[in-house]
């Protein structure tokens, strides 16, 4: 959603770069999207940590295909006139049991997700052309907004990120295990398959949330980019999820303050925050170990006997 008119079609380059930023009288702004930066803070935080284990366990693709029901259950909810956070935790719960439920191995579980995925997109995409309300309603489930989040809404998302954080701290270290080493996490004795369930329905909520503010097609700058970023420059188990999350923190407030004084939607800026970061962390991680891999081939220098 956008605070400002768009810039005239001038045809010029000051047009256009008016159009992206227009800070006028953006003091008076900022204050009205106090609620909106919360939000943003809580995505930010429940996105870092969840992402740690979508990336420990190769499941952007999963990702990927709940968000597209969670955009169904939001168009279904906007179509219906209901909450539209809830519709979105509804389809997302549902796409994350069905991938848990069904996509036990990693091969069933593409599958699963390469039925689950069209279909998504086609129910919400039927609903949003049954709707006969505002065009903006329908563009911000698909690609973001800042300032729709009221107190009703603020409400869902704080207790969804209670439900989400509570439960991440509760299997934390087993998930971890399971995540590092599912053979013998099993020989262990712990309960690798529960868990696995219980994680796909802790990141279904965790997409519901993102999708409130990211939008459903651009779900992944939030529960991938951002540990994949942490993942190339670290890999311990502390200093790996508190990277994550300050980068999506960076991201994602970021990408609210920027898309304030701008007439384009948020999901812009915060994927691009965080593909800069994941870059810099690459090329950052890359650099480190062209220096460690010199270190180690370096001839081990011998001391001079004397004549």
């Amino acid at each position: 959603m956008s605070f400002l008119p768009l810039a005239a079609a001038d045809g010029n380059d000051s047009g256009i770069w008016q159009q992206i930023f227009n800070f006028d009288n953006y003091g008076d702004l900022l204050a009205l999207v106090h609620n909106s930066l919360l939000a943003g803070a809580l995505v930010g935080l429940v996105g870092g940590l969840a992402g740690v284990f979508v990336i420990m366990r190769d499941m952007p693709f999963a990702v990927h295909g709940i968000s597209e029901l969670s955009f169904a259950g939001a168009a279904a909810a906007l179509l219906a006139g209901v909450n539209i956070v809830a519709g979105s935790i509804v389809g997302s719960l549902l796409a994350a049991a069905a991938i848990g439920l069904l996509g036990v191995r990693a091969r069933d579980r593409n599958s699963v997700i390469g039925i689950i995925m069209p279909f998504g997109l086609g129910l919400g995409v039927l609903c949003l052309a049954l709707y006969k309300g505002r065009a903006a309603n329908k563009f911000g489930i698909l690609t973001g907004q800042i300032v729709a989040v009221d107190t009703p809404q603020m409400a869902w998302l704080v207790g969804t990120s209670v439900v989400v954080l509570a439960a991440l701290a509760v299997v934390w270290r087993p998930l971890t295990f399971a995540s590092a080493d599912p053979d013998v996490a099993e020989a262990r004795g712990v309960p690798v398959r529960a868990l696995s369930l219980a994680f796909m329905l802790v990141l279904g909520l965790a997409v519901a949330l993102c999708v409130q503010i990211v939008g459903a097609l651009l779900v992944l700058a939030l529960l991938v980019t951002p540990a994949a970023a942490a993942a190339r420059v670290t890999a311990s188990p502390v200093l790996l999820p508190a990277l994550s999350v300050v980068f999506a923190l960076v991201a994602m407030v970021g990408g609210i303050l920027l898309a304030l004084g701008s007439s384009i939607p948020i999901s812009p800026y915060v994927t691009t925050l965080a593909f800069l970061i994941y870059l810099g962390c690459r090329i950052g991680g890359s650099r480190r170990a062209a220096r460690a891999a010199r270190a180690v081939h370096l001839p081990e220098r011998r001391p001079v006997a004397p004549v």
